[in-house]
């Protein structure tokens, strides 16, 4: 009922709309160029105004129909990333899809979660909240129930609530959801509160890339106007073919090329089971080149199960466990979810029947897990007893402790020092990850804080175990053979981390701990991370700063993480890749998430990235070699003849027809070497390619022209519609066959197929340019029938064309090096 009253917990701006993929179709400065010409055109020449005219609307419709296509695709995938809330139905925590909670619902928060909703504060334990996204401010924001005394607060100054879209950095808290979706305080003023995120190495190619065609274009419309009026051939014809041939020489769908092959890429990895939240970064999930991730889950099998419990008098294991199960963070509802090794205690707590144990205590209180202390506690009533139970890393919960539990007596710590870390060490090196426990008498009190975590008596350790998966040499395998460095950033110690690489035959070249890190220098920091294979017991903004050092390093850094420390470390990378089980905050900053947390996965992923650069490279490097070489040819041509070599429609008209051919490039079939290694987006290696091969085209535009003047006497303007016709087909054919050499470095068809439908529209695409000059279209774009002597020279001239194309290939691979 509420459900229906106040609609679902999401934002307008969410919303997947068709206008702004609209209006983005009309921002390209070739639209513009079209638009002006139509224009002009139109005073001059009806017909040819109405041709322009058709051609941008159909490059207008092309654009908008395959960029809406994609951009549904992505928000279909979005969506399937949901981020879960805990309310609180019916007395018991259930985790619930966020945009189903409404008014009314009573939730809780933990560290690491992104507030679903506004919250009014009904109990807080400690709770600390990142609100930088409303207010700016990077200083935590403490919350408490109590409410304030000011007749017209600010939000900022409501200290009792909590808001949607702000991050739980430091204790927990529960309330009352008051708001939800667009009538949030952050729903009020979202479309202000967009964070750019920063240009992709992708982006920034594309961008350079435009700039480069943009500059020729533009280039290209003052040169060939001026020659042609030093020449004496100025005329509003004259400026309509310079702005022709300019617009010829640039892929106007382009952008539609791009989306569509980043759109399938995303819809057979969604397949694949890695969901992309951020389109243009499958491009660099490509190129990437090192991959940095912890070693839990990923390398492991992320099933961390309670292996036993260790005490150093052998202290009961029932007494270790039950402690560990009341000072715990886990949910327990239908599903116990939460923090994996509370949820492994819980789950062996219930597999053997631990929970009658916990009849005879009470928890009162708790002092909740943060990153920094990287410990909780629980004060806990037995009878008349009051107990603080701590637990937590071994590192942070033994320095606080000043006895340990020995049989019934207490000792100092320092007497059995070694004993204790002797077996930490023997665990460690096992590669079995440790809690430690602590507890202390307490004074009966409302409230407890991390003052109370000290003068800790030491119980005993609870030992997980969580092995390496059984295809994780596969998956480092593959990610080797696809070019792809990893290296373990972790906040477990060296022994364990070493050990797990250990067994899975990783070499390790060298290992850096946080404490060194801390006393490096900026040079040192960049060479550490160059060197090491393993980064051990570090701290998130060392993560940070490991990932920086790479990218200067010039990697293309994708980053793992699944934890609210993570977050930072996932925006900085090129790649910020979560899972769907980490915290909001994680999955939120990823750019991609995997539904299964698994190498192997995310080399599929990486294969299918590589593909989509290998597409769209020839794509760029077909449209512009041939568009330069045909465009250079009808820019001289004009010099010399008495009459236009081609008109400006039949340009723009080839050019659109020319793109349409390549819209199934996409589908097409990438070859092994391509996707071997990564790839850095090179704009100069694309000049040279332009440079190299746009001169094959030229020389036989100028056979043709030949061929056209000399054996077939279109010499006059009389017969301007033969030359025309003749050069648009040798140009079609050339230009549009082209493809089958160019995409791959091997021999075409014999030892690399192209892809069936990219085969299939080609031809027809050749078949229709063929016999367009018969056909009425033909005719109003101002062509006229060839003969037929004309069509055995056009085919010998194609076959020898594509085969010197051929041999130039080879000869250009091996002095430039791609």
């Amino acid at each position: 009922m509420r459900l229906r009253l106040y609609g679902y917990n999401e934002l307008p701006t969410h919303k997947f709309s068709w206008f702004p993929i609209f209006i983005r179709q009309f921002r390209n400065p070739l639209f513009f160029i079209l638009l002006v010409a139509a224009i002009v055109d139109g005073f001059f020449d009806i017909t040819q105004s109405l041709a322009i005219t058709i051609i941008i609307v159909i490059s207008i419709i092309l654009g908008f129909y395959y960029e809406y296509k994609a951009e549904h695709i992505i928000d279909d995938l979005r969506r399937s990333v949901s981020l879960k809330a805990v309310v609180f139905r019916d007395g018991k925590p259930t985790e619930v899809d966020s945009r189903l909670i409404v008014p009314g619902d009573v939730a809780a928060v933990y560290v690491g979660d992104i507030v679903p909703a506004d919250i009014r504060i009904t109990e807080s334990k400690e709770t600390e909240v990142d609100e930088s996204l409303l207010t700016g401010e990077s200083f935590p924001a403490e919350k408490t129930p109590n409410a304030i005394s000011l007749t017209k607060p600010t939000p900022q100054q409501l200290s009792n609530y909590l808001f949607m879209g702000t991050v739980i950095v430091h204790g927990s808290g529960r309330g009352v959801i008051v708001a939800t979706g667009c009538h949030t305080q952050f729903g009020s003023i979202s479309r202000s509160l967009v964070r750019t995120r920063p240009e992709t190495e992708f982006q920034r190619g594309v961008r350079k890339y435009g700039q480069m065609l943009m500059t020729l274009a533009l280039s290209l419309v003052v040169g060939i106007f001026t020659l042609n009026a030093l020449v004496g051939h100025l005329s509003v014809d004259t400026f309509l073919f310079s702005v022709a041939i300019a617009v010829g020489l640039v892929p106007e769908l382009m952008p539609a090329i791009v989306t569509i092959s980043l759109s399938q890429a995303a819809r057979r990895m969604a397949k694949k089971n890695v969901v992309v939240k951020r389109q243009v970064s499958i491009e660099d999930f490509g190129n990437m080149d090192i991959l940095c991730t912890d070693k839990t889950g990923t390398l492991t099998s992320g099933r961390i199960s309670l292996r036993g419990c260790w005490s150093p008098s052998g202290t009961s294991d029932q007494k270790i466990k039950t402690y560990g199960l009341l000072c715990n963070s886990a949910v327990v509802g239908e599903k116990i979810t939460g923090n994996q090794m509370d949820v492994a205690i819980w789950e062996h707590g219930v597999a053997n029947g631990l929970k009658e144990s916990l009849k005879s205590y009470k928890v009162l209180d708790e002092v909740p897990f943060d990153y920094q202390r990287r410990m909780m506690s629980a004060a806990v009533q037995h009878g008349e007893e009051l107990i603080l139970i701590t637990k937590g890393a071994p590192e942070s919960v033994i320095p606080r402790c000043k006895e340990v539990e020995f049989g019934e007596e207490r000792r100092p710590i320092e007497s059995i020092q070694h004993l204790i870390e002797e077996k930490l060490a023997a665990n460690s090196a096992a590669g079995e990850r440790v809690l430690a426990l602590a507890y202390r008498s307490v004074e009966e009190r409302k409230s407890y804080s991390t003052k109370d975590e000290v003068d800790l008596v030491f119980l005993g350790f609870l030992i997980f175990s969580d092995p390496p998966k059984g295809d994780a040499r596969q998956a480092l395998d593959k990610l080797k053979s696809l070019g792809v460095d990893v290296k373990i950033l972790t906040g477990d110690n060296e022994l364990v981390a070493a050990k797990i690489c250990d067994e899975l035959k990783i070499p390790i070249y060298r290992v850096v701990k946080g404490s060194d890190l801390s006393g490096m220098s900026l040079t040192e920091v960049r060479a550490a991370a160059e060197e090491a294979t393993i980064f051990a017991r570090i701290t998130p903004e060392q993560k940070l700063d490991i990932i920086k050092a790479l990218k200067a390093n010039k990697h293309v850094v994708g980053f793992m993480g699944d934890g609210v420390n993570d977050a930072p470390a996932l925006f900085e990378a090129d790649v910020g890749i979560s899972v769907d089980s980490a915290v909001d905050v994680a999955k939120d900053a990823a750019d991609i998430v995997l539904l299964d947390k698994d190498l192997l996965v995310l080399a599929n992923g990486i294969a299918e990235g590589r593909q989509v650069y290998g597409n769209v490279t020839k794509y760029i490097l077909m449209g512009t070699s041939s568009n330069f070489g045909n465009m250079f040819s009808a820019a001289a041509a004009s010099l010399f003849l008495n009459f236009l070599p081609m008109l400006p429609m039949q340009i723009l008209f080839m050019n659109i027809f020319y793109d349409v051919s390549n819209m199934t490039l996409p589908s097409d079939n990438v070859d092994e070497e391509f996707t071997s290694l990564p790839r850095r987006w090179d704009i100069g290696f694309v000049r040279k390619f332009t440079l190299f091969f746009g001169p094959f085209s030229s020389v036989y535009d100028f056979l043709t022209f030949g061929i056209m003047l000399f054996i077939f006497n279109a010499l006059t303007p009389a017969r301007a519609s033969l030359f025309q016709s003749g050069w648009f087909v040798e140009s079609f054919w050339t230009e549009v066959l082209v493809i089958f050499v160019i995409r791959t470095r091997r021999i075409p068809f014999f030892t690399s197929r192209p892809g069936k439908w990219l085969t299939i529209l080609t031809l027809s695409c050749v078949a229709v340019g063929t016999i367009l000059p018969f056909t009425f279209l033909g005719r109003f774009l101002g062509f006229t029938a060839l003969p037929a002597e004309y069509w055995g020279l056009l085919i010998l001239m194609v076959a020898t064309y594509l085969l010197l194309v051929e041999a130039g290939k080879v000869f250009f691979y091996k002095i430039c090096r791609f």
